[in-house]
């Protein structure tokens, strides 16, 4: 079997299961007489998501037909799905999963504070979708130098004089940085969050503008990240970005001091400095 057999045979079985977990009370339907089989009916639950009955038998049997959002989301919604769930039917369903728009909160579970903790002496961010400071080390403070309550990745990058001072090597890293930002944008194109960052690094950044402009798209899980600290010079990191299973919005992003500089010696001074407590 294909790959396209098997998504569909699997929108079968999941679209079935789902219904069978259905009650008629759960879905606010009178549970009329005795049922040969547990859950909705085909025809109740294309009632309730205000569908054909044939065209929801087709879906089911996981037939080739056209698909559109709307639809997906009324039968999602008749089926009370989480958003994991919906998501799943999407995929299954042969669409790009729904922008979720639901955020995490500011709160920072203890685990994610005691992960960016134990990172040490090295920097670790923790940032949302739109690439916004949520929490991070103290090693991150000092290295980075955020001057405001809730930084952003993007804006500080474009920016920060400590980044721009190393122009050659900045210069070759921006666009990739760019075209992530572009891919995690384009997952909710209508977002408000992603269309103030850009709006305001357009009017900040010549070079932003111009990038943004070229529409380059990439997804990078690792890159090198450099600036100049004014108090112990040049620093390299190769950096790794990891998405919070629980939390989907949330990525943690862990800054290692990249081989051939003296950026690990660097990073001591610099905790004896700012961070280490007096004697």
């Amino acid at each position: 079997m294909n790959t396209v057999g098997r998504r569909r045979e699997q929108l079968r079985e999941f679209l079935r299961d789902r219904r069978a977990r259905l009650t008629p009370e759960q879905a606010g339907l009178p549970a009329a007489g005795r049922r040969r089989t547990p859950g909705l009916r085909r025809e109740e639950l294309a009632m309730l998501a205000g569908v054909g009955v044939s065209w929801y038998t087709w879906l089911e049997q996981g037939r080739d037909i056209t698909v559109s959002a709307e639809v997906l989301d009324a039968v999602a919604t008749a089926l009370r799905l989480t958003a994991p769930e919906r998501g799943h039917l999407y995929t299954l369903a042969g669409l790009n999963p729904p922008c979720h728009t639901a955020d995490s909160g500011p709160a920072i579970n203890a685990q994610t504070r005691n992960l960016l903790d134990a990172w040490g002496t090295r920097p670790a961010v923790l940032r949302d979708r739109y690439w916004n400071v949520l929490a991070h080390n103290d090693i991150a403070h000092a290295v980075f130098g955020y001057d405001t309550p809730t930084p952003n990745c993007l804006v500080t990058y474009f920016t920060n004089p400590r980044y721009l001072a190393l122009h050659d090597t900045w210069s070759a890293a921006a666009p990739a940085v760019v075209a992530a930002y572009r891919a995690d944008s384009a997952r909710c194109p209508a977002d408000p969050g992603f269309t103030a960052v850009i709006t305001e690094l357009r009017t900040r950044s010549t070079e932003f503008a111009r990038l943004w402009s070229r529409h380059d798209v990439g997804t990078p899980t690792q890159a090198v990240n450099a600036l100049h600290h004014p108090e112990v010079g040049e620093l390299h990191f190769d950096t790794t970005t990891l998405t919070l299973a629980d939390q989907p919005d949330r990525h943690l992003v862990l800054y290692n001091p990249r081989p051939g500089h003296d950026t690990s010696r660097r990073l001591e001074h610099l905790h004896r400095l700012r961070l280490a407590p007096p004697a």
